[in-house]
Parts: structure tokens; C-alpha cells; sequence
């Protein structure tokens, strides 16, 4: 066989297909394994021309070397396809590097914008009533003073005392060192007026949060006066001006007295037009009074004088009409002693102011079920007290379920509000005299409280109620059918 070349051998060639990574092996490698395939037709015709037995040799050398090219032609797709992925998957890895580093961002930018949004909120007022309906609390009164009197005074002398510490320039840390163009007396009058437009800011906000001050924005409005107060010095950090504290604390208490004397005010109003009722009470009390006394002196002198009347007849009369007349005076005589001991009653009525009839009524129809008021009236005919509370202001009329005559009417009335004193619908206004209870619990306590037999009707009736439900319920049906 003829010898090779050395750069011509398998394993030279297979060394540069396996370096095939790089472009310039393969290359060589391609032209290497053309020139063997070349050199080994040459040694193949050599081989032809010098016997057939080396021809044989030569074919099953080049079968053998076709088939090493195909193994390495696989090796070599296969090589590529590795490459391939290797490029897909490093291309992927640069993705996901790309994506955690815009994830990372994104949640440091999502992170202050979190911060900010809560910086935000702290700054902000909440002013929308139904939002501020449903969060705020009891307001514990700070002062505690007995009158409005003593409220203004005392919002009065606060006040003053803020004019008295802005007068003297203490209501702000401030330098006195300013100069304009090494003018020191410039520099003062501009620091004066910056102090004064600082002052001038704070003092109109503290004013609007008081000027819309109600008994659901109190702490809205505590909170609106401290932010002015922390804005307004982080705005003034260059010009070196700070509200003092001091100066704060008398606009918070300002604001507590101001919603306190509001709020004593409309207590004393209420309280007068409670008074101005109870006059007004008395007086028809009163003048119901007159009237039945003017109608039993009445009655009295009439049955008295016909009394005399007759008896002046009975003198001349013969036996017979004597009878009839004395039938006529007796009867008239036992009237006359009813007419005085309804005067009696009402005499007494009117020297005893406590006497009266406490009442026990209910309307389920405007205030639902196990609700009752429960007052007092010192009517002679309490029922007028009764159609007058079931007047325009309801949609129905009110059930009597009890009505007790006492001669101490307002101890009863006062043991029974003590008793379901927690129970009452409105606990601010206890001049609302209704009462979530049942009646038996009512009937319970008056029984406690008074000798006497009291009746209690159980079931209100309710009527114009009930059948307006009746009605409501039928116009109902009928649109179901319809």
C-alpha cells in the first residue's frame, strides 16, 4: 500500500473536526479530508495499475473512510445542534437577567410609591361626611365649664393670649441675623414680613378647620391644624422660622372650646325650649284648670240655688207636692255633693303641682316594635297630651298601653327613665323620652313603684298601621299578576 501524507491521516482530520468550534479548523479539516479522498483515488488508480488485490484494498479503504466522514459529519450536526441550544439557552439566561433586573426596579419604584401615597394620606383631611360618619369617636370634653358664659370667656381669654404672644413676636423661633445687600434693617423687615405671612397662613387655616367644625370632623380638624403646622415649618426651614409649640397647643384648645361652647349652647337652647314646653304645659294646665272650676262653680251656684228655690216652695206646699219636693231637693243635693267633690279634686289638682298621670304609649308604624315613650302630663284630660305628640310629625297615631294617675307623677316618671337608662334610643338627648323595653318590664317597675291597680293594654292596635300593610301587600299581589 502506498504511504500517506501525514496531514493527510484520519486522525489529523478528525483532530480538526473535533476543534470544528472554531471556523478555521473546519475548514482545514474539510480541504484535508478533499485532498485525502483525492490523494486515495490517486493511490487507488496507482493501485489499479499494479494489481488487482491492491485495488480491493484500496476500495474497502475508501469504504472505511466514507463512513469515518459520515460518523463525523454526525458529530458534527450534532455539534451544531448542541451549539444551538447552548446559544438558545444563554439567549434565555440574558432574558431572565433582564427581567429580574426590571422586576427589581419596578418594586423599588412600587416601594416609594407606597411611601409617598403614605406620607400623602397623612397629610390629607378626610372631609367627605359619610366617610367620617363611619369612623369617628365619642368627643370627651376637655374643659367641662358649667355655662356658654364660661365658654366665651374662656375662649375669649385663649385668644387673646395668641394676639398678646404674636404681638410680643413669641409665637415663632426666628433668626434676627438677615441682611439685604448689608442692609441689617432690610433684612429685619423682610424677615418680619415673612413671619407675619406665616402666621398670617397658619392662623386662616386653623381658622376654616374651626369654622367647619362639627361633632364628626373633631379629630379631622386637630389632625388639618397639625399638618398646617408641620408644613408650614418645613417650608420655612431656609427662612429659619418654626411656630412654637406653645403657639399650636393654644390653637388646638381654641378648637376644643370652640366645638365645647357650640355644643353648650344648643344643650342651653334645648334646655330652654324644654322650659318654654313645660310653660307652655303649665299654662294650658292651668287654663284647663279655670275652665272646669269656672264649670263646677257654675253647676254648684245653679244646684244651690235651685235647692233654695225649692226648698223656699216647700214652705206653702200641701203633703202631696211636699213629697215630690223633697224627691226633687234630695236628688239635687246629691249632685250638688258630686259638683263638690269634684271641686275638691280640682282644688287639689291645683295646689298639688306633682300630681298628674303618667303615660305609656307606642307607634309601631314610626318607630317599630318594643319601642315606647314614656312621660308625664299634668292634664286633666291627659288623652289631649296624647293627640297632641300623634300629630303631623308622625304618620300614626299613638296606642295607649297605660295611663297612671299619681300623686307624685314625676317620681314615677323619673324611677322609670333611671331604671332603662341604657335602653334609651337617643342617649345624648334625654329629653327624648323612647325607650327600647318590652312592656312587661315597664308594667314590672310601675308596680314596684305604685300601690295602686294599674291596667295595661298588651296588644296596640295600630290600626291605620296595620291596614295600610294590608293595602301594601294587596298592591303587591296585584303587580305579581300583573
Amino acid at each position: 500500500m502506498v504511504s500517506q501524507k501525514w496531514y493527510l491521516s484520519t486522525w489529523f482530520i478528525s483532530l480538526c473536526f473535533l476543534f470544528s468550534i472554531l471556523i478555521l479548523p473546519f475548514i482545514a479539516g474539510l480541504i484535508l479530508l478533499i485532498l485525502q479522498i483525492v490523494d486515495r483515488k490517486s493511490q487507488i488508480e496507482k493501485l489499479k495499475s499494479s494489481g488487482i488485490d491492491k485495488v480491493q484494498d484500496a476500495k474497502m479503504e475508501l469504504e472505511k473512510l466514507e463512513a469515518e466522514i459520515g460518523l463525523l459529519k454526525t458529530k458534527r450536526e450534532s455539534q451544531i445542534s448542541n451549539l444551538q441550544i447552548l446559544d438558545d439557552a444563554l439567549i434565555i439566561d440574558a432574558k431572565v437577567i433582564a427581567l429580574e433586573l426590571q422586576k427589581k426596579e419596578l418594586e423599588s419604584k412600587l416601594k416609594q410609591l407606597s411611601d409617598t401615597i403614605v406620607e400623602k394620606n397623612n397629610q390629607i383631611v378626610q372631609l367627605d361626611d359619610e366617610i367620617l360618619y363611619q369612623s369617628f369617636g365619642l368627643y370627651e370634653s376637655r374643659f367641662n365649664l358649667e355655662t356658654s358664659v364660661a365658654y366665651k370667656i374662656r375662649l375669649d381669654a385663649i385668644r387673646n393670649e395668641q394676639k398678646a404672644l404674636v404681638k410680643a413676636k413669641l409665637a415663632t423661633n426666628h433668626s434676627n441675623n438677615w441682611t439685604i445687600d448689608g442692609n441689617k434693617k432690610e433684612g429685619e423687615r423682610m424677615n418680619n414680613d415673612n413671619i407675619k405671612l406665616t402666621l398670617y397662613s397658619f392662623n386662616t387655616d386653623c381658622d376654616n378647620a374651626i369654622s367647619k367644625l362639627k361633632f364628626n370632623n373633631i379629630d379631622a380638624s386637630v389632625k388639618r391644624i397639625k399638618t398646617s403646622f408641620d408644613k408650614l415649618n418645613k417650608m420655612n426651614v431656609r427662612n429659619r422660622i418654626v411656630i412654637k409649640e406653645d403657639y399650636l397647643q393654644l390653637k388646638l384648645d381654641e378648637l376644643s372650646l370652640a366645638y365645647e361652647y357650640e355644643t353648650m349652647k344648643q344643650a342651653e337652647k334645648e334646655e330652654q325650649r324644654q322650659i318654654k314646653e313645660q310653660m307652655r304645659e303649665e299654662e294650658k294646665v292651668r287654663r284647663e284648670i279655670e275652665v272646669v272650676k269656672q264649670k263646677i262653680e257654675k253647676e254648684e251656684k245653679h244646684f244651690s240655688k235651685e235647692i233654695s228655690s225649692l226648698s223656699t216652695r216647700l214652705i206653702d206646699a200641701n203633703a202631696e207636692e211636699k213629697v215630690a219636693l223633697e224627691a226633687m231637693i234630695a236628688e239635687l243635693e246629691e249632685k250638688l255633693a258630686l259638683v263638690e267633690k269634684d271641686k275638691e279634686n280640682v282644688y287639689q289638682r291645683e295646689q298639688n303641682t306633682r300630681a298628674g298621670y303618667v303615660y305609656v304609649i307606642s307607634n309601631i308604624g314610626s318607630f317599630g316594635e318594643d319601642v315606647y315613650k314614656i312621660g308625664m302630663t299634668r292634664r286633666l284630660e291627659p288623652m289631649d297630651r296624647v293627640k297632641e305628640l300623634g300629630d303631623a310629625s308622625v304618620p300614626f297615631v299613638f296606642d295607649v298601653h297605660a295611663m297612671i294617675f299619681s300623686e307624685d307623677a314625676p317620681r314615677l316618671e323619673n324611677e322609670l327613665h333611671r331604671t332603662f337608662q341604657e335602653r334609651r334610643v337617643n342617649r345624648i338627648n334625654e329629653r327624648k323620652e323612647y325607650f327600647h323595653v318590652s312592656l312587661s318590664e315597664i308594667e314590672e317597675v310601675v308596680r314596684k313603684n305604685h300601690n295602686e291597680v294599674v291596667e295595661f293594654t298588651k296588644v296596640a292596635e295600630a290600626s291605620d298601621y296595620r291596614q295600610t300593610m294590608m293595602m301594601n301587600k294587596e298592591k303587591d299581589k296585584v303587580a305579581v299578576i300583573a
